[in-house]
């Protein structure tokens, strides 16, 4: 039997999550969703694009903040088993560079990827998810937005994370799909029509006064991405916020950065109490000044 959510009053507050794109940096919601357990809200619909998919998933499949901390924190510990299961989902075969193979030794199939990563828990199918999820991804020839919120799960958001040259494009009812960080790095556009509050995650990160070396060339094509992924979400902002905004300060961090998780949860700390403070503001309640244990869920 479910425990009683927190209430506001005589009514269960209502709040929505939009989880954005930005590769390793999207490791820091996992430190917003711990927010929302720790206030005790279960949130009433997620979207999430990319990275921000690929959390947004596990968590609404019932994975508390703190299991998705201790599982990330696993799963990306061992350098070598990560990059072998990398490997396992490669498209195809380095001699294909060589002859007239049609697999792309590069490319990642992203279903695969997600199979070899992702928690148990997480179910087959969209609609079996607890908590309403949408997977924001692009339709590469209609050149828009599109968001999956019923169908296959892994599709959906193997979809939103297909990052052009470095996971393998999704074909779904007959379209192809890519990156929805193309279009929509920050989804929460349609999350508060019901008269939920919002609150977004930003995680694209910003300008940064370090001066480092070159970047690699896969560096460098996440971070012209996330610098385009910036300017979108700039944009958004002028014609709607949402209620609560979130900006872990993860500007130092790499798109690839896997395997710094520790240190991109440490640096999302602030953002997080920051959070449960403008949370509690609008649910006018007093934020929690420690954790009170893993999500309510549902029986």
């Amino acid at each position: 039997m479910a425990e009683p959510m927190a209430k506001l009053g005589d009514r269960e507050p209502r709040v929505a999550v939009a989880l954005g794109g930005g590769g390793a940096r999207g490791l820091a919601h996992i430190a917003a969703l711990e927010a929302l357990d720790e206030l005790g809200v279960r949130p009433v619909a997620i979207a999430g694009t990319s990275m921000g998919a690929i959390v947004g998933a596990a968590y609404a499949a019932g994975a508390s903040g703190k299991e998705l901390r201790a599982y990330a924190l696993s799963r990306l510990r061992d350098r070598a088993q990560v990059m072998a299961r990398v490997l396992q989902a490669r498209v195809g075969r380095i001699a294909d560079l060589f002859s007239r193979g049609v697999g792309n030794p590069v490319l990642i199939d992203g279903e695969k990827l997600l199979d070899l990563f992702w928690p148990e828990i997480v179910p087959d199918d969209i609609e079996d998810l607890p908590i309403p999820f949408q997977a924001v991804a692009t339709d590469y020839f209609a050149r828009c937005e599109h968001r999956f919120d019923a169908g296959p799960l892994v599709t959906a958001v193997a979809a939103s994370m297909a990052i052009p040259g470095l996971v393998r494009p999704v074909l779904a009812g007959g379209r192809v799909y890519v990156d929805g960080g193309a279009v929509n790095p920050l989804p929460f556009e349609r999350l508060g029509d019901d008269g939920a509050i919002v609150v977004a995650v930003d995680v694209t990160g910003g300008p940064t006064t370090a001066v480092r070396v070159a970047p690699e060339p896969f560096e460098a094509m996440l971070g012209a991405s996330q610098i385009m992924q910036g300017a979108i979400v700039a944009e958004k902002l002028k014609a709607r916020a949402p209620d609560v905004l979130v900006r872990p300060a993860v500007d130092a961090f790499r798109g690839l950065d896997f395997f710094k998780t520790k240190a991109i949860l440490l640096a999302a700390e602030p953002a997080k109490e920051q959070l449960k403070r403008d949370l509690a503001a609008r649910l006018e309640r007093p934020a929690p000044a420690a954790v009170s244990g893993a999500r309510r869920r549902s029986s």
